[in-house]
Order: structure tokens, then C-alpha cells, then sequence
């Protein structure tokens, strides 16, 4: 797995103070992508996990992971480990992804990497960027379709809750 890129510190990525990674490899493509190079999953840099990991704990303000892309779901078991490492820590994990959460739960009943890696998301910001909804005023996202969804209390009630930031 590749990454595109890691920051240590955003305010724009999801609530609070957080680091983000980005993933390389999407399948989906969206038009007006701000993030094209993303889509060729050779791009970048080796993941190490260590790395990104040893970066978080060195910041004391982060309230949480943002994974981004590319897709992330693409590499639910590559991140895993990651993803288990910070919650451990208290922090929280948002993941955005160009799959709808139905998609993934769907997914999920084959693949139970994708089942136990979702079980660890906090907040899902789901569905393709389709430019022709493009808000630019939505917070945390870039299109009126996608929705930012409350994953734990979703997947407990068996119905989209809707995060509420």
C-alpha cells in the first residue's frame, strides 16, 4: 500500500484537531476530484505504519485520524492495526470513502475485513463527489449526496444515524 500523503495537524478534515492519511488507489474516479493522483494506487510514498502512528503521538492535541484518498476501504486490512492503535489512544477515526455506508454494509457480509475495520470507524463521510451537487459551504464535505454519518450508533440501530457535529 501507498500513501499520498500524511498531516500531522488539519482543522478541515473532520471535528477537532486531527491528523489525516491519504490513502493512494480509487476505483471511483469522481469528476472534479481535487485529488486525482490519488486514483493510481503506485503513487507516493511506502505506508509505514510506525511512522504515522509515532507522528500522532508526538502531537498531544489530536482528537482523532482522518483516513482519506483515494479509498480507504481499499486497504481496511492494511490499516487495521493502525486504526485499533488509535483508538487505544482515545483518539477518534473519521474515513471518508466514494462507497455509500449501504455499499459497505453490504460488502461487509463477504468480507470481514471490511466488516471489523467499519466496526472501528466513528464518523463515515460517504458517497462519490458528484460535481454537478457540488456545495461548497457543506462542512466536511464537497457534495450535497454525501452524507456524514454516525457509524457506531448506525450500525446499533440498524438505520443511518446522521452525525451531528
Amino acid at each position: 500500500m501507498k500513501i499520498g500523503g500524511f498531516y500531522s495537524d488539519s482543522i478541515s478534515n473532520g471535528v477537532g484537531w486531527r491528523a489525516v492519511l491519504f490513502v493512494s488507489g480509487c476505483p471511483h474516479h469522481c469528476l472534479g476530484c481535487h485529488n486525482q493522483e490519488s486514483w493510481d494506487k503506485d503513487y507516493g510514498e511506502p505506508y509505514v505504519e510506525d511512522d504515522i502512528y509515532n507522528q500522532m503521538m508526538e502531537n498531544p492535541f489530536l482528537d482523532g485520524l482522518t483516513l482519506s484518498g483515494g479509498e480507504p476501504f481499499l486497504y481496511c486490512q492494511e490499516l487495521f492495526s493502525l486504526v485499533k492503535r488509535v483508538k487505544a489512544r482515545g483518539l477518534n477515526i473519521w474515513s471518508y470513502t466514494g462507497f455509500t455506508f449501504e455499499e459497505l454494509l453490504r460488502w461487509s457480509e463477504r468480507n470481514a475485513d471490511v466488516q471489523q475495520f467499519l466496526r472501528e470507524v466513528d464518523v463515515l463521510v460517504d458517497g462519490k463527489f458528484l460535481i454537478e451537487k457540488m456545495v461548497p459551504q457543506k462542512r466536511f464535505r464537497g457534495s450535497g449526496n454525501q452524507r456524514i454519518i454516525d457509524v457506531q450508533a448506525s450500525l446499533k440501530k440498524q438505520e443511518i444515524v446522521l452525525y451531528m457535529a
